[in-house]
């Protein structure tokens, strides 16, 4: 329970919000005497009554399927997420309202169920969500229930993950502003997700680039059970953003739709002119929990209730029409009775349809690959060799010129010469212009959360990010990465954001901590994408194109020490070469014993062969290229083939990708095996910035043939 100073503080703020007095009136609804507060009287004055019936109509339908939600949840039949709108009537009724179908884009929130009803979703659809019946339009179940979409008419599937939908909208108004559009985004969440970081990188990047988003924060001055003076030291939250340049904040009545709608309209103005982005905050009232699992008794007063019961929005506007004498209370009955009927007809059709089909559970999870055979890279004639590096960034430049609508940022990317903190985009700012090439904030959560908005525009856009200038860096964009992952799957194959996140990988640079590691290991745990470390120079050119024209997400890790490694360069390929997914390489082969390695670890099993090779030892090498999805096929017909097994692989062996291989091994080739699968892998141990620190950690050619005569004399 908040002490009696909060509860006092909360209070206050509402009255300063308002700046009403607030008068009690009596009215009958439903055959019983309600008591509303008048505190902040729905203006309608230059609406016609019509308009005003008409507006009444749909919230009050609104409100019988919110009402309908609940009575699912008691009855245990469905809608096991539940987060109620009342209280936020006016502001969703508006925003729903506002928003032109299948034009501009709607990025709603749990609470939205009033915002996507009149955004163009219909009773029979939301009641599909709810039920996660297999016809839900937003996924067919797979998202949470209460989670509203509609693809055809922009309404965007947003997922869990309070606010980070905001880096959405901000990257989609980006696209919007790079393609001439004369669309509007619109981001919806509540008060408490703005107290998130990513909130902050979106307005940043939306003020900085004059986006035309709109930020509708609904202030209901609650986080679940944490008030809002708990949260924020200014309880006007819109006051947080006073500073940013470009942006316009309104505050409007919440539970107004006539203020509201006013406020957005003026918000709308003010974004389509170009001047920047806008914060529409409105003021409003959670009068029920914050969601079917929330026991909000155990820290709200019953005065507190109960003074938000008789600012019940709906009822305030119905008062008011039977008041003016806009229409009689026969006819709001009688609205308010087939209302009913529309809700119940269509509960009663919609619990006959056939609920999700669970068994569906592995399909949608990444979309197919553009490349469907692979062929050996045939040399690109009248070229010398390329060095990792020049491969890279030639493949980008193909991939560019090839497709108009690809686009690339991130940290360093197009500052004058300099392409990158490595080089490897050198050039392509001056080549493509900063309208597809550019710099972005140093915020990593925001390079991936645009990219993902960004590429909702149109199908056809693939957007390249420099995730972090390296891997390390990469930790505070691991939420939206994890969007990205079951955008595919949870959207039942409607969106996929075609994202290629590019980042320098690994070791040997004497980097030391947070310019040393691999991050392979965390990648491949995550359904949804693709994560590929190609060894050779030729490989970098077919994956990225693949990458390039392969719908969905692909992790692309640059082992940095094969930059320049002379090892590593090969003849450019031609222009047809694409190396699919999931397709490894035998580099050497061998009769006694198999390296099963990627990236860097590769070259230096190469080396751990030849010299293995003069004491009699004979060693395969299989180059995965690809982790996810993996070439299972190449790893067992070598396992069958010398019977001993060593994984080599640049992480640590703790969680370590190879730990996934072994598995992969003792699973399906146990009866193969003459000896133990075993590991070469660097220590268990942070990077030290020390040379001799380096060579102690990272994996070597002498842990490798250490671990390979192991394994032979068993």
């Amino acid at each position: 329970m908040p002490n009696d100073h909060t509860k006092s503080k909360t209070y206050i703020s509402i009255g300063k919000i308002l700046n009403q007095i607030p008068g009690i009136i009596k009215m009958t609804y439903q055959g019983k005497e309600r008591e509303i507060i008048l505190n902040c009287p729905f203006d309608t004055r230059n609406v016609d009554n019509e308009t005003v019936i008409d507006w009444y109509s749909q919230i009050h339908l609104g409100r019988t399927l919110d009402d309908k939600a609940a009575l699912y949840v008691k009855m245990a039949k469905g809608w096991t997420y539940h987060a109620p709108f009342g209280g936020h009537d006016g502001i969703q009724f508006a925003l729903g309202k506002i928003f032109r179908q299948g034009k501009d884009f709607l990025f709603p929130y749990y609470r939205d169920m009033l915002t996507c009803l009149i955004a163009g979703i219909t009773v029979d659809e939301i009641i599909l969500n709810g039920l996660s019946k297999e016809d839900d339009i937003a996924g067919g179940g797979r998202h949470m229930s209460n989670h509203f979409a509609k693809q055809s008419l922009n309404i965007q599937n947003v997922s869990s993950c309070t606010g980070n939908h905001a880096q959405h909208a901000a990257g989609l108004a980006r696209a919007v502003k790079k393609y001439g559009g004369d669309e509007v985004v619109y981001y919806s969440g509540g008060e408490s997700a703005s107290s998130e970081g990513y909130f902050w990188e979106a307005l940043n990047c939306a003020t900085l680039e004059k986006l035309p988003v709109i930020f509708v924060i609904q202030n209901n001055r609650y986080a679940i059970s944490v008030p809002l003076v708990q949260q924020t030291a200014n309880i006007l939250v819109s006051e947080n953003y006073s500073g940013f340049k470009n942006l316009k904040i309104f505050n409007c009545n919440g539970r107004c739709p006539f203020n509201s709608f006013k406020t957005l309209s003026a918000a709308k103005r003010y974004v389509e002119s170009g001047a920047g982005p806008a914060i529409v905050h409105a003021d409003c009232d959670r009068m029920g929990a914050h969601s079917n699992s929330d026991p909000h008794k155990l820290y709200r007063s019953d005065d507190e209730l109960d003074d938000a019961a008789k600012r019940d929005p709906m009822l305030q506007l119905r008062y008011i029409i039977v008041k003016n004498g806009i229409a009689k209370e026969e006819e709001l009955i009688a609205i308010e009775e087939k209302n009913r009927k529309t809700v119940y007809e269509a509960a009663d059709r919609i619990e006959k349809a056939p609920n999700a089909d669970g068994s569906q559970w592995n399909k949608f999870i990444v979309p197919e690959q553009f490349a469907k055979e692979y062929k050996e890279p045939a040399p690109k004639e009248g070229t010398p060799q390329v060095t990792y590096l020049h491969a890279i960034n030639s493949a980008l430049k193909e991939e560019f010129r090839r497709n108009p609508n690809t686009f690339l940022w991130g940290q360093d990317v197009a500052s004058k010469d300099k392409g990158g903190v490595f080089n490897v985009t050198k050039g392509m700012a001056q080549e493509f212009g900063d309208e597809r090439v550019f710099n972005s904030p140093i915020a990593e959560n925001n390079i991936v959360g645009t990219a993902n908005g960004f590429s909702r525009y149109r199908k056809d856009i693939w957007v390249v990010v420099e995730g972090a200038e390296f891997a390390d860096y990469f930790w505070p964009a691991m939420d939206q990465l994890i969007e990205c992952s079951h955008d595919y799957w949870r959207t039942k194959g409607q969106f996929a954001p075609n994202v290629v996140i590019r980042l320098a990988s690994g070791g040997y640079i004497q980097g030391g901590l947070y310019h040393s590691q691999n991050l392979e290991g965390v990648f491949t745990t995550i359904p949804g994408i693709r994560v590929v470390s190609p060894a050779f120079a030729d490989d970098a050119i077919g994956l990225m194109r693949n990458a390039m024209r392969s719908q969905g997400v692909t992790v692309y890790l640059e082992p940095k020490f094969l930059y320049n490694y002379k090892n590593a360069s090969t003849i450019e390929p031609n222009e047809d070469f694409i190396l699919p997914f999931g397709k490894a390489k035998v580099r050497r082969t061998g009769t006694d014993i198999s390296i099963i390695t990627y990236g860097t670890a590769c070259h230096l099993s190469l080396i751990a062969a030849e010299e293995l090779n003069k004491e009699g030892i004979s060693v395969e090498v299989v180059d995965l290229r690809s982790l996810n999805p993996l070439d299972e096929e190449t790893i067992l017909a070598s396992v069958e083939k010398t019977n001993r097994v060593v994984v080599a692989h640049e992480d640590k062996m703790m969680g370590g990708f190879g730990g996934e291989i072994v598995a992969l091994i003792t699973e399906k080739a146990f009866g193969k095996l003459d000896a133990p699968v075993m590991r070469a892998c660097s220590k268990f141990s942070p990077v030290g910035f020390a040379k001799e620190y380096e060579k102690e950690i990272l994996l070597n050619t002498e842990d490798i043939k250490k671990t390979v005569r192991k394994v032979v004399s068993f």
